[in-house]
């Protein structure tokens, strides 16, 4: 079977010429085969698996051929096939081949039509055919995609649609909000949609500012080309982005790109000095019109916002009109929010779109701000909207509703036992387990979860089950969430290595049910995890803390595998949240914050504060996307861990307390801990 796929290789590996580029797929020849370096590759079948996958991910396609000749009987002959094509669709930089060979892949997605590893070849095959904007295969291959999680594909099925003429504008206006992760086909479906005359110049602009504020410079170049004959002269264009003080100060013409670059400009000084950008732009402000008035200074209150300038309130009152980004209409809501100032929060949710307003976080600021405004009833009535999920704004509403945080009834099933011993037959589970054992999360869990779709209740919750008993425990937890009326939350709240938490609990004085919502956040109980920063560990500690740490506590200096071993990981890890704990009040919200984004920063966000506010706010106002969102699912989490070890329903409430400003002590550690969860 392999043989056959590799001979088919062999034959693509060819010098081919696609629109007179040349596209070279190096012959497998024995000279080719000495350019592979056998001699340094891997004999042990896993290992030598292990370097497919690396070549395949660097899209080294030699290499990738060689390593898969030596995998003829692998238990995964599956994913061997697809590690070595793989290579022929995308370039070392990972731009997709326009000569890409489609019979292969054709022939592989047949094959394997109905598994996980179809879908992930299929989801590769469509960014070859939408960068060859070959729409009819594209149309054909998309209907078959299952996950359809991939923005670049997106893009590529609304540029299909607008080439079959249809009017795509506002589905791509809802869709083109993060340029961070645009890709070519996001980047061109704004071409393509000015070139049809659904983007008006107004659309390109947005974006153009869209990527300038969070400071995607390649992005709003490559975005700007879409202006056409109307982009400004370049010199004008590259003061606006790195001179735009500069700019200004020649003055602000009368005329639509001259204001566009001034808003551009007003973007760029903003991201360094609101004050300063708020003084320019007073300045200037009468040659605009009211709407792009109210656009700057919508762009200068949102980097107020999120600097807790106290100005920012203030300027957004000005930005009514204007066009504000989906992080500009959300800081808005929180500008008002540390301003204690509820009648600004309700009119700032309701000037929100529909697709952030009707979410669960401003669902419950909008029953805050209508009880605080005499609403009451209509207050209850959004909190029961969202009081039945079970995360943090689900937590706070259901408290809001007078009612306690507890558990929901466990699923008895008397038949789980047979469940569990058919599932452990299932292709996709027994190759996730495999996975697993090698460390290779992603495909594990692609495998796993996969295999879970279109399970009812108790089908998951088996499934969760057998995931606990194979020491999968990202996969129970992962599993357990899924189920929509039927719950068990031992195991979507997994409390392995009981004995050991509770013995360094007692040794740090922590609550062990915080120390067990921090490490499901941060790991997932994955022993062996390891971030794209480097953190490692259950508790996903950077090397440099663990050492800090370790010293502090009399460990003296230790190796990096005696690090990442489960016992010290968890003694250094309870240890240094310890630390943070006692430095920053006994106040979990900040020790939570300063576990992930670095105590100095914490710090910081707490100094900026006027006065003191609810624990509540202070989290939903902390600056980093990243941290704010690992806060509250820690506290989410510590509240059900702590109702299940302690038997008793909790409050969310009384843990976040309150935060009071303090000033930022002279010598705090300047290094962040900055983690990444798996997900």
């Amino acid at each position: 079977m392999l043989q056959s796929v590799i001979r088919r290789v062999t034959q693509v590996y060819r010098v081919l010429l696609v629109g007179g580029a040349l596209a070279t797929l190096v012959s497998c020849s024995t000279a080719n085969a000495a350019r592979a370096q056998p001699e340094s590759l891997p004999t042990e079948p896993d290992a030598i698996f292990l370097a497919l996958r690396e070549a395949a991910q660097k899209n080294d396609a030699p290499r990738a051929f060689e390593l898969a000749r030596r995998l003829p009987a692998y238990p995964s002959p599956s994913y061997v096939e697809y590690f070595a094509l793989k290579p022929q669709l995308f370039d070392a930089s990972g731009q997709a081949r326009l000569n890409a060979p489609d019979t292969l892949i054709l022939n592989f997605l047949q094959k394997y039509e109905g598994q996980a590893i179809a879908d992930r070849m299929r989801n590769d095959y469509l960014l070859v055919l939408g960068a060859r904007h070959a729409w009819h295969d594209f149309d054909e291959q998309y209907q078959r995609f299952a996950l359809k999680d991939d923005l670049q594909l997106k893009c590529y099925a609304l540029q299909a649609q607008a080439a079959h003429g249809r009017e795509v504008a506002e589905a791509a206006r809802a869709l083109l909000v993060a340029p961070n992760r645009y890709g070519n086909g996001c980047v061109e479906l704004i071409s393509v949609l000015t070139q049809k005359k659904q983007f008006e110049q107004d659309d390109i602009w947005q974006q153009i500012r869209l990527a300038y504020e969070i400071n995607e410079v390649a992005v709003g170049n490559r975005i700007a080309d879409a202006l056409g004959p109307q982009r400004p002269s370049p010199k004008q264009f590259a003061m606006a982005v790195t001179q735009p003080q500069a700019l200004l100060e020649q003055g602000v013409p009368i005329n639509t790109a001259a204001h566009q670059l001034a808003l551009l400009a007003i973007t760029r000084i903003a991201r360094q000095d609101p004050i300063l950008a708020a003084a320019i732009f007073t300045s200037i402000a009468e040659r605009l019109t009211p709407q792009e008035q109210a656009t700057g200074w919508g762009t200068i209150a949102y980097r107020a916002a999120l600097e807790k300038i106290p100005l920012a309130p203030d300027w957004y009152q000005l930005a009514t009109d204007g066009w504000l980004s989906n992080p500009a209409y959300e800081w808005r809501v929180r500008a008002a929010l540390l301003a204690e100032n509820w009648p600004m929060v309700l009119k700032a949710i309701e000037m929100m779109p529909g697709t952030l307003r009707h979410q669960p976080v401003w669902i419950y600021w909008q029953g805050r701000g209508l009880r605080a405004t005499g609403e009451s009833a209509l207050a209850v009535q959004a909190w029961r909207k969202i009081a039945s999920n079970f995360d943090f704004y689900g937590q706070l509403a259901t408290e809001e509703l007078g009612r306690q945080i507890a558990l929901p009834p466990t699923t008895a099933l008397a038949e789980r036992e047979a469940e569990i011993k058919r599932l452990q037959t299932l292709p996709g589970f027994q190759l996730a387990e495999h996975f697993y054992r090698l460390q290779m999360y992603f495909e594990g869990a692609r495998e796993w979860n996969w295999t879970l779709r279109g399970m009812s209740d108790r089908q998951l919750l088996a499934a969760a089950e057998l995931a606990r008993r194979l020491k999968l425990y990202d996969r129970a937890v992962n599993t357990a969430e899924r189920t929509r009326q039927e719950h068990d939350f031992k195991l979507r709240y997994i409390a392995p290595l009981r004995d050991l938490m509770e013995r360094n609990a007692k040794l740090t004085d922590l609550d062990p049910a915080w120390a067990y919502g921090l490490i499901r956040q941060e790991s997932r109980f994955i022993s062996d995890a390891r971030s794209s920063v480097g953190a490692t560990g259950l508790m996903q500690l950077m090397p440099g803390t663990a050492q800090l740490v370790a010293r502090k506590i009399g460990l003296g200096k230790i190796s990096s595998a005696k690090m990442n071993d489960v016992e010290t990981n968890i003694l250094l890890g309870m240890n240094y949240l310890a630390m943070m704990y006692a430095e920053l009040d006994a106040s979990p919200v900040l020790a939570s914050a300063a576990y992930n984004a670095g105590p100095h920063r914490a710090q910081k966000w707490r100094a900026a504060l006027t006065r003191p506010i609810e624990g509540a706010i202070f989290a939903e106002t902390i600056p980093f996307n990243e941290t704010r969102d690992y806060v509250k699912k820690v506290l989410a989490n510590t509240v059900y861990y702590a109702t299940l070890l302690n038997g008793t329903p909790q409050s969310l409430k009384a843990r976040l307390g309150v935060i009071a400003p303090q000033n930022v002590p002279e010598a705090l550690p300047q290094k962040p801990d900055t983690t990444k969860q798996i997900n």
